[in-house]
């Protein structure tokens, strides 16, 4: 057997109908749709976005940028070697910011907040071992599943039109119409009506959909803005080839970690620790669990149960990539959900995350050119379009169970409007078994939902207590 039929059968190309073509376009699209976390998450756990990077209280800008290439290569080609998943892994936005506010109000050192990530790293692993993770999530009830897969469709769209701001928060009415007028807004609308276009024309190019539209609409950008010199296209500089900031993961990686053991318990009372951990571990199990479902569901990946492919080995290489990220400088790393703009490209093995990998890598040494890809303008159509394509799972929920819709409905509202995956999980949970219990069903819905729905419960008391 050949060096390329030993890789097409480790990955299960012919068992899941796939190719060299469809994983290597699947894995392009899922790291240009996420690669914006090359951009975002830096600017926020540096205090750069916030304002707070010259106060030296938060993690060097350098430094982050590094942990977060490193820490999502090693965690992604983990998940591509272990579970076989088309599934990429990245710091966690809702956790970054989370990260930054235990710095900012509640007195932790950024060395000491990392020890805690680091911790919460540890108990998804005891977690994953002991199958905690893989039970509950494997008794969601369907219809609750296909409203997370649904809902985050919905999230990803919603994402998708604010970064750009298509839509902006408004504070009489929430939500209101952006700016037709302003540049950023016209390519976003460009890259969508483009993707869909592509997607209608042509099937046998349907699966470039993505590609076509990022490079179309970025080639549109850098047209504006170096051809006619308007510079508010939503198009960065190219840039210049400065690594010096790099050099501050040197003080960073590693030595963070320890540091804040050195002086976390000595610094903070155990409850206020736990809670901390708590709130860590709470958000990362969720948003994992739906990203899981959402790429299982979308790429035709489930057993006759419903449950997932090698769902266990996933939350695996899941909790050891938070370990990993925690010791390079960044909070807990996720599987994230822009997978599932690889997966409607084609891919459906962890072939694809080798790609995406890869790509990470190289962003290290050409950062100012993929700086211009990673726009929110650019990316906008395709994760518009993902949106839609996700929403279909809405044709899966039991509308006429009254538990079911209820709660699938309270899921996909919340993540909306929340703007956390998790919420909308905890909501869901929440009223799927309230309503089965007022029903008299209380029976028909498993112990563990009952318990996770109580913890929810407990999560969103201590939160807003602490807060």
């Amino acid at each position: 057997m050949g060096f390329i039929q030993k890789i097409r059968a480790f990955f299960m190309f012919d068992e899941r109908k796939t190719d060299f073509k469809k994983e290597f376009v699947g894995g392009v699209v899922t790291f240009l749709a996420m690669s914006y976390i090359l951009v975002v998450n830096p600017g926020i756990v540096s205090g750069r976005f916030s304002g707070n990077e010259a106060s030296g209280i938060l993690i060097p800008y350098g430094a982050v940028f590094v942990a977060t290439a490193l820490g999502s290569v090693l965690a992604t080609i983990l998940m591509a070697l272990v579970a076989k998943l088309p599934v990429a892994l990245a710091p966690g936005m809702g956790v970054n910011a989370f990260f930054v506010t235990i710095v900012l109000s509640k007195g932790f050192t950024w060395q000491e907040a990392l020890a805690v990530s680091f911790i919460g790293g540890l108990i998804f692993l005891a977690l994953t071992f002991t199958n905690v993770r893989k039970t509950l999530i494997n008794a969601i009830p369907n219809s609750l599943k296909a409203a997370i897969g649904a809902g985050i469709g919905f999230f990803i769209a919603t994402v998708g039109l604010r970064l750009t701001n298509v839509f902006k928060m408004d504070p009489v009415n929430g939500f209101s119409l952006g700016d037709f007028s302003d540049p950023v807004v016209l390519l976003s609308l460009f890259s969508i009506v483009l993707i869909v276009l592509v997607s209608a024309i042509n099937k046998k190019i349907s699966h470039f959909s993505f590609i076509i539209s990022i490079l179309g609409t970025c080639l549109l950008g850098i047209i504006m803005r170096y051809g006619f010199g308007l510079t508010n296209f939503g198009i960065p500089e190219f840039g210049i080839f400065d690594y010096s900031p790099l050099k501050d993961i040197k003080s960073v990686a590693f030595v963070g970690v320890f540091d804040g053991f050195k002086t976390l318990f000595s610094s903070h009372n155990i409850i206020e620790i736990l809670f901390v951990i708590f709130a860590f571990v709470f958000v990362d199990i969720f948003d994992t669990a739906g990203t899981l479902i959402a790429v299982g569901k979308s790429a035709n990946l489930e057993d006759e149960n419903g449950q997932i492919e090698n769902i266990d080995k996933a939350l695996f290489a899941d909790a050891v990539g938070t370990v990993i990220s925690s010791t390079l400088g960044t909070p807990e790393i996720t599987s994230y959900v822009e997978s599932t703009t690889g997966v409607e490209s084609g891919a459906r093995t962890g072939f694809s995350s080798i790609v995406v990998a890869v790509l990470f890598l190289v962003s290290l040494v050409l950062f100012p050119v993929f700086n211009v890809f990673t726009s929110s303008a650019v990316t906008a159509g395709a994760l518009v379009y993902v949106g839609v394509l996700m929403s279909k799972q809405i044709g899966e929920i039991d509308w006429s169970d009254l538990a079911s819709s209820v709660s699938s409905f309270m899921v996909i509202l919340m993540m909306v409007l929340t703007g956390s995956i998790a919420d909308g999980i905890a909501f869901g949970f929440i009223f799927y078994a309230l309503v089965k219990l007022i029903q008299g069903k209380g029976k028909e819905v498993h112990p563990i939902v009952y318990g996770t729905s109580v913890l929810f419960i407990l999560y969103f008391v201590l939160m807003s207590v602490w807060f």
